[in-house]
């Protein structure tokens, strides 16, 4: 067996023995191997706030396999808790600072392996990032998915409610309602945004056990993926000593992608997993997801783009089913936290058997709960029979985002696929969101938000402003929304985000001006400006005239000059590159 981290660590300092020892650890404890757990919980938000009981669990495993866990904590922030006001800033460049500290905490005291454990938007990434970075013997555990509410109810539909009610559509009582039932338990919110993809992208990269991803937070078979995860953890160190950098290589990352394709995964997955990978020194930008998107067949009925809520994903086989419709085209042979390969994960599953008998009777009890009928089949298409043919997302790029933009097409209505429409531009979202709920916008209209890139305002999520887009009848099939800014998740709708360079750098996106004619072409992959008050003109006009006004133009006042968003601001990489920190 290999002398451990850990030990060479007590031989150099003296001190680490008593002071473990006035931790709490025992002499024999002292001797074992060492695993940091690190993880999210806090009372930020439901999926963080069961994540301690997960801990004990995967604690439990560690001792059982003969290690000694240490509980390390790095709580996450909550993007729905901090929509609408300012505090959404801080979302993106959370990640970076929960990968850092997980950095500082696992290499201040050098430990043997980790277990990682988080279940939403920047916690998920930010402790992949920084178990990558870290790379010693790893594994993530997902901390699984809240229930649906009454009639179904999840947390995406508050977008809607809230911009029905702003339109008088709606009472306050049922606003009410909705607040008060969205979010029955603990766990990530039910609708594959962030959070639930970065579940999957987990187990899609091999990182995770397998049919670990988007479990019921408050399942047996979650604290089973725990309590095992930690077992897993000290073999890895003791025995394989497998760390992440000989797991991920190129083809776990495009499987992931095609995963990501047939789930219709967030588009912030394309600001994370290019994260991810950039810690092993690995290049995925957008270009590769829209390589990989190309042809690839989307599968899953579930919200926000889907019926159904994402407890669902579990219950008609999760992760292994979607991969079971897309075999063929998977790297098989792709190493795994396991020890074995993707091909003989997904084999050992279907050997078993019970991993689907459990997900199984998951769905007869749903069906039960709601008074349904539906069939893992309804939930997770057949190969033959997908929602659509040509993945979930495209990277448009032209004159006006000549490093790309990102439109999730599963989600936006076949009438924007092709359009020229007469730029509205706005320099935040607060006077674009006015402008849409009070029947500013006209149809025909391209509403632009700018200077809410990472180092404009730190990237916020445009939330509200494409919700009131998406619900509104006339505006939902007849305008687009385009911003250097993302968008959540939950989002649905004719919207282009992550649009590069962003303004605040003097991209084209700060040059739009009112009357500009704006061509979006989803199919051919397009985004352009090709006329000028309304009167369509040539490429090498439209150039020149980019060419007069990027002269004239003056970038903003920083918003930022101290703390985390200044260093954001200062250092922060391409949106089509992930937006990491690059010192």
């Amino acid at each position: 067996m290999k002398k451990l981290n850990s030990q060479n660590s007590r031989e150099l300092a003296p001190e680490s023995d008593p002071l473990r020892i006035g931790t709490g650890w025992t002499i024999d404890d002292l001797s074992k191997p060492q695993v940091i757990i690190e993880s999210t919980f806090g009372d930020s938000h439901p999926g963080s706030g069961h994540l301690d009981g997960l801990v004990e669990l995967v604690r439990a495993g560690i001792v059982e396999a003969g290690g000694h866990g240490a509980r390390y904590f790095c709580t996450d922030i909550c993007d729905g808790e901090s929509q609408g006001t300012d505090g959404i800033n801080f979302s993106l460049v959370s990640r970076e600072m929960i990968a850092n500290m997980i950095e500082i905490h696992a290499n201040a005291t050098p430990f043997d392996a980790g277990v990682f454990l988080a279940s939403c938007d920047k916690g998920m990434p930010g402790n992949l990032i920084g178990m990558c970075r870290v790379n010693i013997p790893s594994i993530m555990v997902p901390g699984g998915v809240m229930h649906a509410g009454p009639k179904m109810l999840t947390l995406e539909q508050l977008g809607i409610y809230n911009a029905r009610y702003e339109r008088g559509e709606c009472d306050l009582a049922t606003l009410d309602w909705a607040k008060r039932h969205a979010c029955p338990s603990c766990g990530a919110c039910s609708f594959i945004g962030t959070a639930s993809t970065m579940q999957i992208m987990a187990e899609s990269l091999g990182l995770s056990l397998p049919g670990s991803a988007l479990l019921p937070a408050t399942s047996q078979e979650l604290k089973d993926i725990a309590y095992r995860s930690g077992m897993r953890a000290v073999q890895l160190s003791l025995m394989e000593n497998m760390r992440p950098s000989d797991i991920l290589t190129m083809k776990n990352f495009e499987n992931a992608i095609l995963v990501h394709a047939a789930i219709s995964g967030s588009t912030n997955a394309m600001l994370h997993i290019p994260a991810i990978a950039h810690e092993l020194g690995i290049e995925i930008t957008g270009d590769t997801f829209d390589r990989i998107h190309r042809n690839a067949h989307y599968l899953l009925d579930i919200r926000p783009a889907g019926r159904w809520p994402a407890e669902c994903f579990f219950y008609a086989g999760g992760v292994p089913a979607i991969m079971e419709q897309i075999k063929p085209f998977l790297h098989l042979d792709a190493m795994t936290v396991t020890g074995k390969t993707l091909g003989e994960n997904l084999d050992d599953l279907k050997r078993d058997g019970s991993y689907y008998e459990k997900a199984a009777m998951g769905l007869a009890k749903f069906n039960r709960r709601y008074g349904t009928n539906a069939t893992p089949e309804d939930i997770i298409r057949p190969f033959d029979k997908a929602i659509g043919t040509h993945g979930s997302i495209a990277v448009l790029k032209g004159n006006l985002a000549p490093q790309g933009a990102v439109i999730k097409h599963s989600a936006c209505p076949k009438e924007m696929f092709k359009a020229v429409l007469t730029a509205r531009p706005f320099n935040s979202e607060e006077e674009c969101l006015d402008a849409v709920l009070h029947h500013k916008i006209r149809p025909g209209d391209a509403v632009f938000i700018r200077y809410e890139g990472p180092k404009g305002s730190g990237m916020p999520e445009m939330f509200y402003t494409s919700e009131a887009i998406s619900s509104d009848k006339e505006l939902g099939k007849t305008i687009a929304l385009i911003t250097d800014g993302r968008f959540s998740g939950a989002s649905t709708g004719p919207v282009v985000g992550h649009c590069s360079p962003e303004a605040v750098e003097g991209g084209p996106i700060a040059l739009v001006e009112d009357g500009d004619l704006i061509e979006l072409d989803v199919m051919e992959r397009k985004l352009n400006i090709i006329g000028i008050k309304g009167i369509r003109m040539s490429e090498e006009a439209i150039q020149k005239i980019l060419t007069e006004r990027k002269l004239k133009w003056n970038a903003p006042e920083p918003r930022y000059k101290n703390g985390v968003l200044r260093l954001f601001r200062e250092h922060a990489a391409s949106p089509m590159q992930g937006a990491y920190l690059a010192y």
